[in-house]
Protein backbone atom coordinates (compact mmCIF):
# COMPACT_ATOMS: atom_id res chain seq x y z
CA UNK A 1 0.00 0.00 0.00
CA UNK A 2 3.01 2.31 -0.58
CA UNK A 3 1.00 4.49 -3.01
CA UNK A 4 -1.84 5.08 -0.66
CA UNK A 5 -1.89 8.09 1.27
CA UNK A 6 -2.41 8.55 5.31
CA UNK A 7 -4.45 11.25 7.66
CA UNK A 8 -3.05 12.55 10.09
CA UNK A 9 -4.63 9.81 12.15
CA UNK A 10 -2.74 6.84 10.79
CA UNK A 11 0.19 6.31 13.36
CA UNK A 12 -3.26 6.51 16.21
CA UNK A 13 -4.97 4.05 14.20
CA UNK A 14 -2.03 1.46 14.42
CA UNK A 15 -1.54 1.88 17.75
CA UNK A 16 -5.19 1.34 18.07
CA UNK A 17 -4.64 -2.21 16.59
CA UNK A 18 -6.94 -0.70 13.60
CA UNK A 19 -6.94 -3.34 10.40
CA UNK A 20 -5.74 -0.86 7.64
CA UNK A 21 -6.78 -0.92 4.27
CA UNK A 22 -7.06 0.41 0.84
CA UNK A 23 -10.05 3.16 0.42
CA UNK A 24 -10.32 5.93 -1.83
CA UNK A 25 -6.46 6.31 -2.06
CA UNK A 26 -6.08 6.56 1.08
CA UNK A 27 -4.92 3.54 4.36
CA UNK A 28 -8.03 3.87 6.40
CA UNK A 29 -8.82 1.78 9.77
CA UNK A 30 -11.44 -0.83 8.50
CA UNK A 31 -11.80 -2.71 12.23
CA UNK A 32 -10.22 -2.04 15.51
CA UNK A 33 -9.79 -5.03 17.62
CA UNK A 34 -13.42 -4.80 18.93
CA UNK A 35 -14.58 -5.56 15.59
CA UNK A 36 -17.47 -4.22 13.66
CA UNK A 37 -20.57 -5.50 15.05
CA UNK A 38 -19.28 -4.34 18.63
CA UNK A 39 -17.98 -1.23 17.02
CA UNK A 40 -21.77 -0.77 15.86
CA UNK A 41 -23.67 -2.07 18.72
CA UNK A 42 -21.38 0.76 20.48
CA UNK A 43 -22.00 3.61 18.28
CA UNK A 44 -26.10 2.98 18.45
CA UNK A 45 -25.31 3.12 22.46
CA UNK A 46 -23.09 5.25 23.37
CA UNK A 47 -20.65 7.32 21.12
CA UNK A 48 -17.86 6.06 17.73
CA UNK A 49 -15.09 8.52 17.14
CA UNK A 50 -14.44 8.22 12.82
CA UNK A 51 -11.76 9.71 11.60
CA UNK A 52 -13.23 10.85 8.00
CA UNK A 53 -9.97 13.27 6.97
CA UNK A 54 -10.15 11.39 3.27
CA UNK A 55 -12.73 13.67 2.36
CA UNK A 56 -12.16 16.72 0.63
CA UNK A 57 -13.14 20.51 2.20
CA UNK A 58 -13.52 23.29 0.17
CA UNK A 59 -14.00 26.93 0.38
CA UNK A 60 -16.13 28.86 -2.06
CA UNK A 61 -15.61 32.69 -1.24
CA UNK A 62 -17.63 35.13 -3.58
CA UNK A 63 -15.21 37.50 -5.54
CA UNK A 64 -17.44 40.30 -5.09
CA UNK A 65 -17.37 40.17 -1.39
CA UNK A 66 -21.04 39.54 -1.59
CA UNK A 67 -22.13 35.51 -0.66
CA UNK A 68 -25.28 35.48 -2.31
CA UNK A 69 -23.01 35.62 -5.46
CA UNK A 70 -21.46 32.37 -5.11
CA UNK A 71 -24.63 30.74 -3.67
CA UNK A 72 -26.09 31.68 -6.98
CA UNK A 73 -22.61 30.27 -8.90
CA UNK A 74 -22.88 27.19 -7.15
CA UNK A 75 -26.80 26.94 -7.86
CA UNK A 76 -25.80 26.58 -11.29
CA UNK A 77 -24.41 23.04 -10.64
CA UNK A 78 -26.55 21.60 -7.84
CA UNK A 79 -30.40 21.72 -8.06
CA UNK A 80 -30.51 23.05 -4.77
CA UNK A 81 -31.64 26.20 -3.10
CA UNK A 82 -28.36 27.43 -1.86
CA UNK A 83 -29.17 31.00 -1.71
CA UNK A 84 -31.73 30.36 1.05
CA UNK A 85 -29.38 28.32 3.27
CA UNK A 86 -28.89 30.70 6.31
CA UNK A 87 -25.97 31.80 7.66
CA UNK A 88 -24.33 28.95 10.58
CA UNK A 89 -26.61 26.28 8.61
CA UNK A 90 -25.87 23.39 6.56
CA UNK A 91 -27.51 21.69 3.39
CA UNK A 92 -27.27 18.26 1.73
CA UNK A 93 -26.32 18.82 -1.96
CA UNK A 94 -25.90 17.02 -5.47
CA UNK A 95 -23.80 17.96 -8.55
CA UNK A 96 -25.61 16.78 -11.52
CA UNK A 97 -24.21 16.26 -14.97
CA UNK A 98 -25.92 17.28 -18.21
CA UNK A 99 -27.77 13.87 -17.87
CA UNK A 100 -29.32 14.27 -15.09
CA UNK A 101 -26.69 11.93 -13.64
CA UNK A 102 -24.89 12.70 -10.21
CA UNK A 103 -21.16 13.31 -10.04
CA UNK A 104 -21.32 13.28 -5.87
CA UNK A 105 -23.37 14.42 -3.49
CA UNK A 106 -21.70 16.72 -0.56
CA UNK A 107 -22.51 19.09 1.97
CA UNK A 108 -22.54 22.72 1.79
CA UNK A 109 -22.12 24.95 5.00
CA UNK A 110 -23.11 29.08 5.23
CA UNK A 111 -20.45 30.23 7.55
CA UNK A 112 -20.81 33.77 6.97
CA UNK A 113 -18.40 35.33 4.52
CA UNK A 114 -17.62 31.62 2.46
CA UNK A 115 -19.08 28.52 1.59
CA UNK A 116 -17.38 25.32 2.95
CA UNK A 117 -18.13 22.16 0.83
CA UNK A 118 -17.13 18.67 2.04
CA UNK A 119 -16.96 16.30 -0.84
CA UNK A 120 -16.45 12.45 -1.50
CA UNK A 121 -12.98 11.00 -1.01
CA UNK A 122 -12.90 9.38 -4.28
CA UNK A 123 -14.55 12.45 -6.03
CA UNK A 124 -12.35 15.39 -4.83
CA UNK A 125 -10.18 16.38 -7.24
CA UNK A 126 -12.47 15.70 -9.93
CA UNK A 127 -15.25 17.76 -7.66
CA UNK A 128 -12.49 20.40 -7.31
CA UNK A 129 -11.65 21.02 -11.05
CA UNK A 130 -15.25 21.02 -11.81
CA UNK A 131 -15.81 23.87 -9.47
CA UNK A 132 -12.72 25.69 -11.03
CA UNK A 133 -14.11 25.24 -14.38
CA UNK A 134 -17.32 26.84 -13.83
CA UNK A 135 -17.14 29.16 -11.29
CA UNK A 136 -13.51 30.59 -10.92
CA UNK A 137 -14.63 33.64 -12.84
CA UNK A 138 -17.26 34.49 -9.95
CA UNK A 139 -15.51 32.46 -6.70
CA UNK A 140 -12.17 31.72 -5.35
CA UNK A 141 -12.06 27.94 -4.90
CA UNK A 142 -9.89 27.06 -2.00
CA UNK A 143 -8.96 23.17 -1.47
CA UNK A 144 -7.92 23.01 2.51
CA UNK A 145 -5.31 20.81 2.54
CA UNK A 146 -3.89 21.33 5.95
CA UNK A 147 -7.00 20.40 8.37
CA UNK A 148 -8.28 16.91 9.49
CA UNK A 149 -11.48 15.67 9.51
CA UNK A 150 -13.24 13.62 12.40
CA UNK A 151 -17.08 12.60 13.40
CA UNK A 152 -18.12 11.82 16.76
CA UNK A 153 -21.77 9.85 16.47
CA UNK A 154 -24.08 8.31 18.40
CA UNK A 155 -26.51 9.13 21.37
CA UNK A 156 -23.58 9.80 24.15
CA UNK A 157 -21.87 12.44 21.64
CA UNK A 158 -22.90 15.47 22.51
CA UNK A 159 -22.36 15.01 26.30
CA UNK A 160 -18.83 13.89 25.64
CA UNK A 161 -18.08 16.55 23.43
CA UNK A 162 -19.63 19.38 25.54
CA UNK A 163 -17.04 17.93 28.04
CA UNK A 164 -14.28 19.32 25.73
CA UNK A 165 -16.31 22.34 24.13
CA UNK A 166 -19.43 23.31 26.80
CA UNK A 167 -20.56 25.17 24.76
CA UNK A 168 -22.32 23.33 21.96
CA UNK A 169 -24.95 21.86 23.18
CA UNK A 170 -27.25 24.29 21.72
CA UNK A 171 -26.30 23.28 18.20
CA UNK A 172 -29.62 21.61 16.40
CA UNK A 173 -29.18 18.90 13.68
CA UNK A 174 -27.35 21.33 10.46
CA UNK A 175 -26.05 23.78 12.66
CA UNK A 176 -22.62 25.02 11.87
CA UNK A 177 -20.30 26.75 14.54
CA UNK A 178 -16.80 27.69 15.04
CA UNK A 179 -15.17 26.89 18.61
CA UNK A 180 -12.02 26.71 20.01
CA UNK A 181 -9.93 23.97 21.51
CA UNK A 182 -6.45 24.25 23.56
CA UNK A 183 -5.63 26.72 20.48
CA UNK A 184 -7.07 24.65 18.15
CA UNK A 185 -9.83 26.07 15.67
CA UNK A 186 -12.72 23.88 15.37
CA UNK A 187 -15.23 24.12 12.48
CA UNK A 188 -18.16 21.77 13.98
CA UNK A 189 -21.90 20.85 12.44
CA UNK A 190 -24.11 18.92 13.94
CA UNK A 191 -24.65 16.06 11.40
CA UNK A 192 -23.16 12.57 10.54
CA UNK A 193 -23.51 9.67 8.20
CA UNK A 194 -25.00 7.43 11.19
CA UNK A 195 -28.30 8.08 11.41
CA UNK A 196 -27.27 9.33 15.19
CA UNK A 197 -26.91 12.41 16.87
CA UNK A 198 -23.18 13.91 16.50
CA UNK A 199 -21.00 16.18 15.24
CA UNK A 200 -18.37 16.67 12.34
CA UNK A 201 -15.44 18.35 12.97
CA UNK A 202 -13.08 20.28 10.91
CA UNK A 203 -9.73 20.89 12.18
CA UNK A 204 -5.62 21.96 12.24
CA UNK A 205 -3.96 18.28 11.13
CA UNK A 206 -1.33 19.54 13.94
CA UNK A 207 -4.12 19.09 16.26
CA UNK A 208 -5.93 16.22 15.05
CA UNK A 209 -4.23 13.27 17.05
CA UNK A 210 -4.24 15.31 20.62
CA UNK A 211 -8.04 16.26 19.70
CA UNK A 212 -8.63 12.48 19.35
CA UNK A 213 -6.67 11.46 21.83
CA UNK A 214 -8.53 13.45 24.06
CA UNK A 215 -12.15 12.23 23.10
CA UNK A 216 -11.16 8.63 22.67
CA UNK A 217 -10.26 8.87 26.83
CA UNK A 218 -13.91 9.60 27.70
CA UNK A 219 -15.27 5.80 29.04
CA UNK A 220 -18.48 7.09 26.43
CA UNK A 221 -16.16 7.23 23.58
CA UNK A 222 -14.63 4.39 20.93
CA UNK A 223 -12.76 3.84 17.55
CA UNK A 224 -14.82 3.22 14.71
CA UNK A 225 -13.80 1.50 11.46
CA UNK A 226 -15.01 1.63 7.84
CA UNK A 227 -16.93 -1.36 8.27
CA UNK A 228 -19.20 -0.53 11.01
CA UNK A 229 -19.85 2.94 9.28
CA UNK A 230 -20.56 1.13 6.15
CA UNK A 231 -23.49 -0.63 8.43
CA UNK A 232 -24.44 1.95 10.45
CA UNK A 233 -25.18 4.08 7.22
CA UNK A 234 -27.22 1.34 5.75
CA UNK A 235 -29.56 0.77 8.56
CA UNK A 236 -29.89 4.97 8.08
CA UNK A 237 -30.97 4.48 4.59
CA UNK A 238 -28.06 6.96 3.70
CA UNK A 239 -26.47 6.48 0.35
CA UNK A 240 -22.62 5.36 -0.35
CA UNK A 241 -21.54 7.45 -3.55
CA UNK A 242 -20.36 4.93 -6.35
CA UNK A 243 -22.41 2.13 -5.31
CA UNK A 244 -25.89 3.57 -4.64
CA UNK A 245 -25.92 6.82 -6.59
CA UNK A 246 -23.46 7.45 -9.23
CA UNK A 247 -23.69 9.26 -12.89
CA UNK A 248 -26.26 6.67 -14.18
CA UNK A 249 -28.57 7.89 -11.31
CA UNK A 250 -30.75 11.15 -11.50
CA UNK A 251 -31.96 12.53 -7.84
CA UNK A 252 -35.40 11.23 -8.74
CA UNK A 253 -34.57 7.88 -9.28
CA UNK A 254 -31.89 7.80 -6.37
CA UNK A 255 -35.14 8.81 -3.92
CA UNK A 256 -33.48 12.46 -3.23
CA UNK A 257 -35.97 14.28 -4.55
CA UNK A 258 -36.28 15.82 -0.78
CA UNK A 259 -32.70 17.49 -1.30
CA UNK A 260 -34.15 19.89 -4.18
CA UNK A 261 -36.33 22.79 -2.55
CA UNK A 262 -39.23 24.23 -4.34
CA UNK A 263 -37.30 27.41 -5.45
CA UNK A 264 -35.25 24.98 -7.87
CA UNK A 265 -38.13 23.11 -9.23
CA UNK A 266 -40.94 24.06 -12.30
CA UNK A 267 -43.05 27.36 -10.80
CA UNK A 268 -40.33 28.01 -8.55
CA UNK A 269 -38.56 31.41 -8.48
CA UNK A 270 -34.77 30.05 -9.78
CA UNK A 271 -36.36 26.95 -11.35
CA UNK A 272 -33.68 24.92 -13.70
CA UNK A 273 -30.67 26.27 -14.55
CA UNK A 274 -27.97 23.31 -13.22
CA UNK A 275 -26.61 20.91 -15.08
CA UNK A 276 -29.48 18.18 -15.97
CA UNK A 277 -32.13 20.22 -15.04
CA UNK A 278 -34.84 19.08 -18.17
CA UNK A 279 -33.90 15.41 -16.95
CA UNK A 280 -34.29 15.75 -13.35
CA UNK A 281 -37.29 18.39 -13.11
CA UNK A 282 -39.55 16.00 -16.26
CA UNK A 283 -38.99 13.53 -13.68
CA UNK A 284 -39.87 15.65 -10.25
CA UNK A 285 -43.40 16.04 -12.50
CA UNK A 286 -43.72 12.78 -13.98
CA UNK A 287 -41.93 10.16 -12.16
CA UNK A 288 -38.97 7.90 -13.48
CA UNK A 289 -38.22 4.88 -14.44
CA UNK A 290 -36.77 3.06 -11.51
CA UNK A 291 -36.32 4.07 -8.06
CA UNK A 292 -33.94 3.44 -5.14
CA UNK A 293 -35.93 1.43 -2.58
CA UNK A 294 -35.45 -0.46 1.28
CA UNK A 295 -34.79 -4.25 0.56
CA UNK A 296 -35.40 -6.85 3.95
CA UNK A 297 -34.44 -10.29 2.96
CA UNK A 298 -36.11 -12.81 4.82
CA UNK A 299 -33.45 -14.96 6.89
CA UNK A 300 -29.96 -14.38 8.29
CA UNK A 301 -27.94 -14.00 5.04
CA UNK A 302 -27.54 -10.69 3.64
CA UNK A 303 -27.88 -9.89 0.05
CA UNK A 304 -24.92 -7.71 -1.31
CA UNK A 305 -24.38 -5.62 -4.10
CA UNK A 306 -25.35 -6.95 -7.44
CA UNK A 307 -27.95 -9.30 -6.59
CA UNK A 308 -30.31 -9.45 -9.22
CA UNK A 309 -34.17 -8.66 -8.38
CA UNK A 310 -36.95 -10.15 -9.79
CA UNK A 311 -40.94 -10.34 -9.78
CA UNK A 312 -41.16 -13.96 -10.80
CA UNK A 313 -39.09 -14.44 -13.93
CA UNK A 314 -38.91 -10.65 -15.23
CA UNK A 315 -35.63 -8.92 -13.86
CA UNK A 316 -36.77 -5.78 -12.32
CA UNK A 317 -33.69 -4.47 -10.30
CA UNK A 318 -30.42 -4.90 -8.72
CA UNK A 319 -29.08 -4.83 -5.21
CA UNK A 320 -26.52 -1.67 -4.45
CA UNK A 321 -25.80 -1.96 -0.84
CA UNK A 322 -26.27 -4.93 1.73
CA UNK A 323 -25.32 -6.24 4.93
CA UNK A 324 -26.24 -7.79 8.31
CA UNK A 325 -27.89 -5.06 10.72
CA UNK A 326 -26.00 -5.19 14.06
CA UNK A 327 -29.05 -2.73 15.26
CA UNK A 328 -31.91 -4.72 13.85
CA UNK A 329 -30.10 -8.35 14.14
CA UNK A 330 -31.60 -8.63 10.58
CA UNK A 331 -29.73 -8.42 7.02
CA UNK A 332 -30.74 -4.81 5.01
CA UNK A 333 -30.24 -3.83 1.51
CA UNK A 334 -31.00 -0.93 -1.02
CA UNK A 335 -31.04 -1.08 -4.64
CA UNK A 336 -32.79 0.19 -7.36
CA UNK A 337 -36.28 -1.35 -8.85
CA UNK A 338 -38.67 -0.74 -11.82
CA UNK A 339 -41.12 1.87 -10.27
CA UNK A 340 -43.97 -0.08 -10.49
CA UNK A 341 -42.80 -2.74 -8.13
CA UNK A 342 -41.41 0.43 -5.69
CA UNK A 343 -44.18 0.11 -3.47
CA UNK A 344 -43.38 -0.78 0.43
CA UNK A 345 -44.01 -4.09 1.17
CA UNK A 346 -44.03 -5.91 -2.54
CA UNK A 347 -43.02 -8.99 -2.37
CA UNK A 348 -39.64 -9.91 -4.71
CA UNK A 349 -36.78 -12.22 -5.12
CA UNK A 350 -33.00 -12.06 -5.44
CA UNK A 351 -31.43 -14.35 -7.16
CA UNK A 352 -28.06 -15.66 -4.85
CA UNK A 353 -25.89 -18.25 -6.38
CA UNK A 354 -28.53 -19.24 -8.69
CA UNK A 355 -31.45 -19.70 -5.97
CA UNK A 356 -34.66 -17.05 -5.61
CA UNK A 357 -34.71 -15.92 -1.80
CA UNK A 358 -37.69 -14.09 -1.25
CA UNK A 359 -37.24 -9.97 0.08
CA UNK A 360 -39.82 -7.62 0.51
CA UNK A 361 -39.39 -3.60 -0.35
CA UNK A 362 -39.35 -1.37 2.80
CA UNK A 363 -39.38 1.78 3.80
CA UNK A 364 -35.78 3.44 4.88
CA UNK A 365 -34.39 4.06 7.58
CA UNK A 366 -34.89 0.86 8.68
CA UNK A 367 -34.05 2.16 12.29
CA UNK A 368 -35.43 5.69 12.91
CA UNK A 369 -32.85 8.22 13.11
CA UNK A 370 -32.13 9.88 16.16
CA UNK A 371 -30.97 13.79 14.90
CA UNK A 372 -31.52 16.62 17.50
CA UNK A 373 -34.42 19.14 15.77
Amino acid sequence: MSDLKRTELYDLHVSLGAKMVPFAGYEMPVQYPAGVMREHLHTRAAAGFFDVSHMGQVILRPKSGDLRDAALALETLVPVSILALAEGRQRYALFTNDDGGILDDLMVANRGDHLFLVVNAACKEADIAHLQAHLADRCTIEPIIDRALVALQGPDAEAAFASLVPDLADMRFMDVATFHWHGAELWVSRSGYTGEDGFEISLPERDAPRFAQALLDLDAVEPIGLGARDALRLEAGLCLYGSDIDTTTSPVEGALEWAIQKARRRGGERAGGFPGADRILDALQNGAPRRRVGLLPEGRAPMRAGTEIYAGELKIGEVTSGAFGPTLQAPVSMGYVRSDYAASGTALEGDVRGKRLPLTVADMPFRASNYKR
